[in-house]
């Protein structure tokens, strides 16, 4: 097991950094930027231009310094939004130093139900699984692509040597578990692990470092219709704020690359590095030496040759 304790001593460490928080006028998105903005932080909440008075009220009530902190009213599927959000935080706040890509969705109805059919008994597209897709992977890629692009372009004001800036990447226990029936979310946090995997060198080449944090269930306006269900079982939960701390800590800590940390309530365990362990108990020792080798091909030609379009 590689447990995570939460060293709250690097909370200080937010004092002058910019930190735009996608998804975050509610829930775990709010809790963060609060986090954040707390120990000295500038905070940028980006969410849906009908989220702009809770994220008003959070900044003006809830926030330690109201004046570090502004909305962008933005749609993180809609890359003219989302870059224009990167580039009014760089325009007032000079720059960006941490990215949390935590917006997200659930669908509100299955995707997977075999009874929508047309008149002529054939079945409908789930147009509501594309909904949920898009949000939450195309959203968090596009997130990412423009944490990268902003945060290797801009410049600091000061000639010291500043510390790599960092992108979470907001994950799920569904980015490796998935018997829960949200097939459509499931997926998508499949996907977010996924990117987490597959952007390292990429992000290692421009000094950002890239992690996730997955959490179990964490009572927000997703989970509300079965907090209550979860609660009579006596289960382990989480709360915003403790999912914002593990965030806050994975993000700040310099010595975190390419790692997941599941948060589930007093439970926090880093995934990636023992899952690497463990790959020659599942796979062999021959296979495991095999895909090594592959790996190791495709870093030599430079990667995947990708192919032509058709």
């Amino acid at each position: 097991m590689a447990d995570v304790e939460l060293d709250r001593a690097l909370f200080s460490q937010s004092a002058g950094k910019t930190v735009l928080v996608t998804g975050a006028a509610r829930g775990i998105g709010a809790a963060t930027a609060i986090l954040f903005n707390s120990h000295g932080a500038y905070v940028v909440l980006a969410d849906l231009p009908q989220l702009r008075d809770s994220s008003e009220e959070v900044i003006q009530k809830q926030m330690k310094y109201p004046n570090r902190a502004i909305f962008v009213s933005t749609n993180i599927i809609n890359w003219a939004e989302l870059t224009a959000c990167f580039e009014e935080a760089i325009t007032i706040f000079g720059k960006v130093d941490i990215v949390i890509a935590n917006a997200g969705i659930m669908e509100s109805e299955s995707v997977l139900d075999m009874e929508k059919v047309d008149e002529n008994g054939r079945l409908l597209e789930s147009l509501e699984a594309g909904r949920v897709i898009d949000v939450n992977l195309k959203g968090t890629l596009n997130t990412l692509r423009l944490g990268l692009h902003y945060m290797r372009s801009s410049t600091s004001t000061t000639t010291t040597p500043q510390p790599p800036k960092s992108i979470l990447l907001v994950g799920s226990t569904s980015s490796y578990f998935g018997g829960t029936g949200v097939a459509a979310y499931i997926a998508s946090k499949h996907g977010v692990l996924g990117l987490l995997r597959a952007c390292q060198g990429v992000a290692r080449g421009h000094g950002v470092r890239v992690n996730t944090v997955a959490p179990f269930l964490t009572p927000t306006h997703i989970t509300a219709g079965f907090a209550h269900k979860w609660d009579e079982a006596g289960l382990e939960k989480n709360t915003p704020e403790g999912v914002a701390g593990a965030i806050a800590v994975v993000a700040l800590d310099e010595k975190r690359q390419g790692n997941c940390v599941l948060v589930a309530g007093k439970y926090l365990r880093e995934l990636e590095e023992p899952r690497t362990r463990l790959l020659p108990k599942w796979l062999g020792e021959d296979l495991t030496a095999f895909m090594s080798q592959a790996m190791q091909f495709f870093v030599s030609i430079g990667g995947y040759v990708l192919p032509r379009k058709y």
